[in-house]
């Protein structure tokens, strides 16, 4: 009852109380130290009568009895007493004065025992026990203005924020599995990240040390081979992902019906790289994959080009690469249908390479606006539709590259029933707009022949995705699920993503994937993802001191449950994310916020035991630079065939005869 009659009736008591503890101390010191009063003249005939009737009762025996009476009814006293709250008021001053209170007030009986006249005695007994008495009284007023409530124990609202996660282990043929604890209230729980559907695709999140390759992708490259799964992998810091998945094809071969064949593409070192062609002509059916690649290699190698498609200076050099592509897929079958070949046909004078290409059918319609302009002498249009695309590829003109792309030990069909392959392509940092090019065509013909019905199940990986150009990989994700093919995409922020693709292909790729994984991340990526997680229902409470009590409100409210502020701060190996479910798989807790467990011990031992890749041939830079005279000398070959049987096409108007053949002949040279 908060009535004012009964807050002074309870002021009353209280009073009371403490005006008894002090009565039967003033007693106590009286009996105990009657000489001595008898001593000053402070007794009385009276005084002396009440005191020994109250003796009668039993409470002053001895010395300690009437001292625990008298501590007992202080204590009553003070359990009423409200004091005026104070906030800075902290517990360690109340202690002192409690326990320095208790010694005295207890201790003073060691004073009986001194060799004193009878009033110094009585001085010092009744002095320290009246002093200890005062600190208790002290310490126990203090001790009501103490603020007791557990609302600052947690000034970050952790606990709020926490929410139930899976906890069950749900596994598939296809599933990858992630070991981790998260925090429900004030206890650590064990969980499971559950990728029970992979072919949704997957897409892992983080700034560079949040920890993706180390905590969740050398995971996926695991459990995938594994499961008998091929594997494309694409590898931005070679070879730090490949020797996982070579090392891990080692161990798990006899998982597999066929056992795969393990393939390399790298160009810095020679001689651990197969050799693969990825305008391989058996692949190219009809002008539509030519369009194709010639896009791919152009957007990567002119990554502003992205935002720009459409325009006339862009879509000029395209069109104008897709026909030098399909007419050397054309010609013989083929034969000369390599990058290296379509980069130094591009460069020969334009008087020979239009005649040669107006002889093919199939790319007048690409062709005839570029001889067009030539023949009306408009060089500057010419030169404005074509320099992008020479001065673009010859930065691929290098004997490295050639013999890399010229060679045809493989073929891209990673997922083929009879013949299954795990292909590693490596980049290198630091010549990632050169590499990068090229890579984007290897990965853009291997999409074309992996998203088939009747293939193997796959695995697609790709670290630091933005570095590569991949033209429509929203289109895969949606298409490749029925075709059991599963992708990884890592990135780092968001932003590459919109930096690199545009705005607009971003949004697309990062709203398509089913299962996100993100460590670390900050700002409009860290924001986009709280609230695609959601919000959940969170306590609240409201404090509120006045002069004598404090009120407590609790409530609840639906706030974010992960806040983009918690996404910017996680740890390494902490994650924030959502994943996706089958229909005979519902997982009801898609969303997590753990921190997945890796043995470190045993994976540092495994590293330790690591196989290094093996070394494919020697190769030598005699080797490399035959390829490339040769590759030089077969294209000037086939210019000198077609101008022999289309001279009369290379002869511009008003030109004579004579003028035709003297041209051709320097330009076929």
């Amino acid at each position: 009852m908060q009535t004012g009659e009964d807050t002074q009736g309870l002021r009353k008591i209280i009073d009371f109380t403490r005006l008894i503890s002090i009565f039967i101390l003033a007693i106590h010191g009286y009996l105990s130290c009657y000489r001595a009063f008898e001593a000053w003249g402070l007794t009385a005939d009276m005084t002396d009568r009440i005191i020994s009737s109250i003796v009668k009762i039993g409470l002053f025996n001895g010395f300690l009895l009437p001292k625990l009476a008298a501590l007992l009814c202080l204590a009553i006293s003070l359990v009423g007493t409200k004091g005026r709250k104070d906030e800075k008021q902290g517990p360690k001053p109340i202690i002192a004065y409690l326990a320095s209170g208790l010694i005295l007030y207890f201790a003073s009986l060691l004073v009986l025992y001194l060799r004193v006249s009878i009033t110094m005695l009585a001085t010092l007994y009744i002095g320290l026990t009246t002093t200890g008495y005062m600190l208790i009284l002290m310490g126990g007023v203090r001790l009501s203005r103490l603020i007791k409530n557990g609302l600052e124990k947690d000034i970050f609202n952790n606990l709020a924020e926490t929410f139930p996660q899976e906890e069950r282990l749900l596994e598939n043929e296809y599933s990858v599995n992630l070991p981790a604890k998260y925090r429900l209230k004030d206890k650590v729980r064990d969980s499971w990240i559950n990728l029970v559907n992979p072919f949704r695709g997957i897409l892992v999140a983080g700034t560079p040390g949040a920890g993706k390759s180390y905590f969740v992708i050398r995971h996926i490259i695991d459990q995938h081979l594994k499961k008998g799964f091929s594997m494309f992998l694409y590898d931005f810091k070679f070879d730090d992902l490949s020797m996982i998945a070579y090392n891990k094809l080692l161990k798990y071969r006899k998982n597999y019906q066929v056992m795969p064949k393990f393939y390399v593409i790298n160009f810095d070192d020679l001689d651990r790289s197969h050799r693969c062609n990825p305008l391989d002509p058996q692949s190219m059916d009809d002008i539509t994959d030519a369009t194709e690649a010639s896009r791919t290699i152009m957007m990567g190698l002119n990554r502003s080009w992205i935002k720009k498609q459409g325009d006339f200076f862009v879509e000029s050099p395209i069109n104008f690469l897709t026909g030098i592509i399909w007419f050397l897929r054309r010609y013989e079958d083929g034969r000369y249908c390599t990058l290296p070949h379509v980069i130094e046909l591009m460069q020969v004078e334009y008087d020979a390479l239009f005649a040669v290409l107006h002889g093919q059918e199939e790319i007048r319609v690409l062709i005839d606006p570029f001889i067009s302009a030539w023949r009306n002498n408009a060089m500057a249009q010419v030169e404005g539709q074509i320099a992008g695309a020479k001065i673009a590829l010859g930065r691929l003109s290098s004997p490295q590259l050639y013999y890399v792309l010229s060679g045809n030990d493989f073929t891209l069909d990673i997922n083929d029933p009879e013949e299954p392959k795990v292909v590693c392509v490596g980049n290198n940092p630091q010549k990632l707009q050169v590499y990068g090019a090229v890579l984007s065509l290897y990965i853009s013909r291997m999409i074309k022949l992996v998203n088939q019905k009747g293939k193997l199940k796959s695995s697609l990986i790709f670290d630091e995705f933005p570095t590569i150009y991949f033209n429509n990989i929203d289109s895969l994700i949606a298409t490749a699920r029925s075709n059991k093919v599963a992708t990884t995409l890592a990135v780092q922020d968001f932003s590459q993503l919109k930096k690199d693709y545009g705005a607009e292909q971003a949004e697309v790729i990062t709203g398509i994937v089913g299962n996100i994984i993100s460590g670390q991340v900050t700002g409009d990526t860290a924001k986009k993802l709280s609230e695609n997680f959601g919000k959940i229902m969170q306590d609240r409470q409201s404090k509120s001191i006045n002069s004598s009590d404090i009120s407590i409100s609790q409530s609840t409210a639906l706030d974010y449950a992960i806040p983009a502020a918690k996404i910017a701060s996680l740890s390494s190996g902490e994650f924030v994310g959502i994943v996706a479910d089958n229909p005979e798989q519902k997982i009801a807790l898609k969303m997590f916020h753990s921190e997945i467990q890796n043995d470190h011990g045993a994976i540092a031992e495994e590293e330790k035991k690591q196989v290094p890749i093996p070394i494919v041939q020697k190769v030598t830079a005699q080797d490399v630079e035959e390829n490339y005279l040769k590759i030089k000398r077969e294209v000037a070959k086939l210019l000198r065939t077609e101008l022999e049987k289309l001279q009369p096409l290379t002869k511009k108007p008003g030109e004579d005869q004579n003028q035709a053949g003297s041209s051709q002949q320097s330009l076929s040279l």
